[in-house]
């Protein structure tokens, strides 16, 4: 029971089917004195440990009713209670519960007010109203005897996974490490051979030479992708107190105009800083012509190439994309944050796509409760968050401990002063400060000695150290610390929402946008690749890139299906595996039958969910597998778990599928679309209809 107490401790379940099938097995049997003893003391119910079956894949209005009904009950009446689970046994096939191992039972409030389990059961025969004796003892197994074939999103595991251990965020290593993993901080350019290297100056993204095309079995329906704006001048705030060289951007113009639809056409002005020879207030830091932060010239060419880019992807070479010459802006979206770097690059991403110099819009969301930056208010997101960076958290008290020569180092050359909380709450401004300088070919600083360059500068070595312990700080802050999810699934939750919206209508067919572009922060797509539980993070990149490809299969692929009217068969957790993995069904089901000829020399593993052959021969009885009529395409190993409505979402992040160390997402390559939008609405709710109320605790 190791698991159960884990899943009554803190909401997180780590048991296993066979737990639950075991638990479930007790409950209805007629010696179950410790399981229904336990039951008793947990606020948790046996329709929520057995009635997992319940789903609907047509007919959710009657789930929301008794969601409605279910919060009703919570206030404690148990005839509440009784109609709710009485409605559940009643007309299972309408109910869309979707109740699975980490869903709170509809028995709940009965069971924390002190109802005993055999009271609430048959309070709810009762109330049901079976019709006889053998009807009133067998209506509690029809929670069981439920359809098999589950649907892909059923059995979503929305709890936080952690990350692998790598160099990256194994602190020893990083302390005691040199170099940067190989990463490029020096150029935006990155040898084609070494093309999808991290490059913090220029982060890969989709090319046409790299691009891997799924099997052609899938029809590209509609792309939304989110980059980190490309590469800036640092912030102010990121500056030294004096800062030894002016930082100049006259290679670029800055264009900020009102422009009237009806009326005279404005000048192509632009903002131009300068430093008056009469003004006696210097500005600490930086000084010179750049605004602190802007898209440097080198930056918005990279905008441009980004943009480029993505047209030879998914234009050029798969013909998704409208021409240059349509009608192509009634099917594309362009959004903004309200931090002018965002348009800037915008600009030049839009010319770099569609060679156009026309007005174009650009979609922002008013400032303070933008969703894509994110800017809204979340007090729990914030909190969460402060508290990884706390010493409260003794992996990041350990790391400002352990780095502390790192930072005296540091202050000594840069004239920060230790007591400076900006500057040593994280490694993120000595990180923006230098990196900023070395992606823009700029020296990096040496300690000003009577207002003068001395000798002691920041060596590579130094430099090195300082962006080995921010990628360490990203982990940290966005998958290594289990509060990471909830903290980024709460802040950046309208996003997500608002994707699962741009997702489902375009599959029912309300909207004509194939193709919806977000540049955003490095905020937004950490918080972004927390939310899908990447298994190695890194501090994302100028121009990081996120893509989610909606898929169609052209035609459905044969599968297994479950077959009611085979008896002997167990429903329990090797079953569900073969129906959720059609081609370990197909070679461990065709071995397990008797056959005249010799089997092959490579014999399928036996999955773990199988605890033995009989297990593995009661599953292939339940299954129907029929036979393929079309070879299985060589281009993917292992066909994708089945989706009802035959979409299936690719992931790329840097050009390449991204893997997710949650093992309802894994490998983020044709994901069935049910199963992503189960998992947004685990954490989101569905229209991020439960992230007001997380944000405010």
């Amino acid at each position: 029971m190791q698991g159960f107490a884990t899943l009554h401790g803190n909401g997180e379940s780590t048991t296993t089917w066979a737990d639950w099938d075991m638990v479930c097995g007790g409950v209805l049997s007629s010696s179950h004195n410790h399981t229904h003893a336990w039951l008793v003391r947990t606020p948790m119910s046996p329709v929520a440990l057995c009635g997992y079956g319940l789903e609907s894949s047509t007919d959710c209005s009657s789930g929301r009713a008794l969601g409605d009904m279910y919060k009703s009950a919570m206030s404690g009446t148990s005839p509440q209670l009784v109609r709710a689970v009485a409605e559940i046994v009643r007309a299972p096939s309408s109910c869309c519960l979707r109740l699975h191992r980490r869903r709170v039972g509809m028995l709940a409030p009965a069971l924390s007010a002190g109802v005993g389990v055999g009271v609430a059961i048959m309070a709810l025969l009762a109330h049901a109203g079976p019709a006889n004796a053998d009807a009133a003892a067998a209506a509690p197994r029809r929670l069981l005897q439920l359809p098999v074939e589950r649907a892909a999103d059923d059995e979503v595991d929305a709890g936080w996974h952690a990350p692998k251990q790598t160099s990256l965020n194994n602190l020893t290593a990083v302390l005691g490490g040199s170099g940067v993993y190989g990463f490029i901080y020096n150029s935006s350019v990155t040898p084609d051979e070494r093309y999808g290297t991290y490059n913090w100056c220029n982060m890969p993204h989709v090319r046409r030479t790299e691009y891997v095309r799924p099997p052609s079995e899938f029809e590209l329906q509609y792309v939304e992708l989110i980059h980190r704006h490309h590469k800036r001048t640092p912030y102010a705030s990121n500056a030294f107190p004096v800062e030894s060289y002016q930082w100049n951007c006259d290679d670029a113009h800055l264009s900020l105009y009102g422009d009237p639809l009806d009326g005279h056409d404005p000048s192509k002005v632009f903002r131009k800083g300068y430093i008056s020879p009469v003004n006696p207030f210097v500005p600490a830091g930086w000084i010179g012509t750049c605004s602190f932060p802007q898209i440097t010239a080198e930056g918005l060419d990279d905008s441009w190439q980004h943009g480029a880019d993505l047209y030879g992807v998914y234009h050029d070479l798969l013909g998704f994309l409208p021409s240059r010459s349509a009608d192509f802006a009634s099917a594309i979206r362009y959004r903004v944050t309200n931090n002018v770097i965002t348009s800037q690059v915008a600009g030049m991403v839009v010319n770099g796509m569609w060679g156009t110099t026309e007005a174009f819009p650009l979609m922002i969301q008013a400032e303070g409760v933008d969703s894509l930056e994110p800017q809204y208010s979340c007090n729990t997101a914030n909190s969460l968050f402060n508290n990884i960076k706390s010493n409260g958290n003794p992996a990041w008290s350990k790391h400002l401990t352990d780095a502390a020569d790192l930072y005296r180092t540091l202050d000594d050359i840069s004239g920060v002063p230790a007591n400076d909380g900006g500057f040593h709450a994280s490694f993120d401004h000595y990180y923006d400060n230098l990196s900023a300088r070395q992606c823009h070919g700029k020296p990096l600083p040496c300690k000003l000695v009577n207002g003068a360059n001395s000798s002691t500068c920041v060596a590579q070595d130094l430099a090195d150290a300082v962006y080995r312990m921010g990628h360490w700080e990203y982990s940290q802050i966005y998958r290594d610390h289990p509060s990471s999810l909830p903290a980024s699934a709460a802040s950046l939750g309208v996003w997500v929402g608002e994707l699962a919206t741009h997702l489902r209508a375009f599959m029912n067919g309300s909207t004509d946008v194939i193709y919806f572009h977000n540049i955003a922060h490095d905020g937004s797509v950490s918080r972004l690749l927390a939310v899908l539980q990447i298994d190695e993070m890194v501090w994302p990149g100028m121009g990081s890139e996120v893509i989610f490809e909606l898929y169609k299969r052209k035609s459905a692929q044969p599968r297994p299906t479950s077959s009611p009217s085979t008896s002997g068969c167990a429903h329990d957790n090797c079953l569900r595996h073969l129906i959720r993995n059609p081609a370990s069904a197909s070679a461990l089901c065709e071995l397990d039958r008797p056959t005249s000829t010799s089997r092959s020399a490579s014999v399928p593993t036996r999955p773990a969910q199988c605890r033995d052959s009989a297990a593995v021969t009661s599953a292939c009885s339940c299954l129907q597998t029929p036979t393929a009529t079309t070879p299985a395409s060589t281009a993917t190993p292992t066909a994708p778990p089945p989706s009802r409505s035959e979409h299936y979402v690719r992931v790329l992040f840097g050009g390449k599928v991204l893997k997710s160390s949650n093992p309802s997402l894994g490998p983020m390559d044709m994901v069935p679309v049910e199963t992503l939008l189960a998992y947004f609405d685990e954490l989101v709710g569905k229209g991020a209809s439960l992230v007001k109320s997380k944000c405010q605790g």
